[in-house]
């Protein structure tokens, strides 16, 4: 996929053009939406499935209390099954609740305390994956902004 080279806003009824058609990307912003939700802050989506078979995309956020890292783990846990009748793979980090990871497969959510995100720096490390960044616009109509 060619990534635009300058910043694009999307509205959440449009999200990506050229991935309207993907489920897991509708699955990926799903995410983002849910830990939004649980003011998640610094909300992030990593096409990794274009540099890596890992998965097709990340989406990180940051929560600034263990409590809520929790909440937003429980609010994509909830909303995935509701929205998409799926269950996490694998969670890993609930009891400590400083980096909260949910394993969908092709989707793989990352909740981090902010100094946890800074230290091991997600995006630095896939930098070379498109990064598309959640920007909630208001509660009824989110956006993604594409960094280029």
């Amino acid at each position: 996929m060619e990534v635009p080279s300058s910043s694009m806003i999307l509205n959440a009824t449009t999200l990506d053009p050229t991935r309207l058609n993907d489920e897991t990307y509708h699955l990926a912003h799903a995410m983002a939406e849910a830990a939004d939700d649980r003011k998640g802050a610094d909300i992030s989506l990593l096409a990794i499935g274009e540099v890596s078979m890992l998965a097709e995309y990340f989406v990180i956020a940051t929560g600034f209390s263990k409590a809520q890292v929790r909440a937003m783990a429980t609010s994509i846990q909830d909303k995935i099954e509701q929205e998409f009748g799926r269950t996490p793979r694998n969670i890993s980090g609930e009891n400590d609740g400083t980096w909260v990871l949910l394993d969908y497969g092709d989707v793989i959510a990352h909740l981090m305390m902010a100094r946890e995100r800074e230290y091991y720096g997600l995006e630095a490390f896939w930098g070379h994956a498109p990064k598309i960044t959640f920007v909630p616009s208001s509660p009824d109509a989110p956006v993604a902004a594409i960094a280029g």
